[in-house]
């Protein structure tokens, strides 16, 4: 009987209604209370397989930048199962396309040698990504009462208020244009994550699962009915 009932009402919530991002758009995440977030993508050192000099060195090298920085950042780390389905796909056409006949043999034993391995040993890949976040209200160079009205009244501001934004995005940038040399100071590499990316970073994060089997559209590709 509930069910029955449940099914005759018409849900009017989103799944967006629940979670704290506003807009994602401009290379950067805008948060419902105002604050904006940028995201980027991190290489990673394999620490352990370093000589004691050199661990030394990154361990100043990250202190360092702990210190320099005068702001907040959030270190994420994504595991996951490894997805080789390109790469089987790429193993399964070159097999289609193979006139030797031993070498389409061995690719066949390759391939599935592969897809056991990857399931027996539960192969997962890792990718680390720095969030960059901005908020108003530590904003120096603002006064205390500027930057309240903006917070109590953030989408409003943001969304309403072209040239704020920019100028938000710019104070931004800044933050991740310094964490960037600090970054390479360590020997590492980064990049910031742009619409797209971003978009595809937090509907995989929201959607692991849904995600394997149903891939989000290419976002230069989604037509919005007039």
């Amino acid at each position: 009987m509930q069910s029955a009932k449940l099914a005759g009402k018409k849900i009017s919530a989103s799944t967006q209604q629940y979670l704290d991002i506003d807009q994602i758009h401009d290379d950067t995440v805008v948060m419902k209370d105002g604050t904006l977030r940028a995201v980027l993508l991190v290489s990673s050192v394999n620490f352990a397989l370093k000589a004691e000099e050199e661990q030394d060195a990154l361990v100043a090298a990250y202190a360092s930048m702990l210190n320099v920085l005068d702001f907040p950042i959030q270190i994420v780390i994504q595991s996951r199962k490894l997805n080789i389905d390109n790469y089987m796909d790429r193993l399964r056409e070159s097999e289609k396309n193979q006139t030797n006949e031993l070498l389409k043999i061995q690719i066949a034993d390759y391939r599935v040698f592969i897809s056991q391995l990857v399931d027996i040993g539960q192969i997962m890949s890792k990718k680390f990504f720095v969030v960059v976040p901005l908020n108003p209200m530590s904003n120096r160079q603002k006064s205390f009462y500027a930057r309240l009205k903006e917070t109590f009244a953030p989408v409003l501001f943001v969304t309403m208020r072209r040239d704020l934004f920019l100028k938000r995005k710019k104070d931004l940038d800044s933050r991740v244009s310094q964490l960037l040399g600090q970054l390479q100071n360590m020997g590492l590499s980064a990049v910031k994550l742009d619409t797209q990316g971003l978009i595809e970073l937090y509907y995989n994060s929201y959607n692991p699962q849904l995600a394997d089997v149903q891939k989000l559209t290419d976002l230069y590709k989604l037509q919005v009915e007039e």
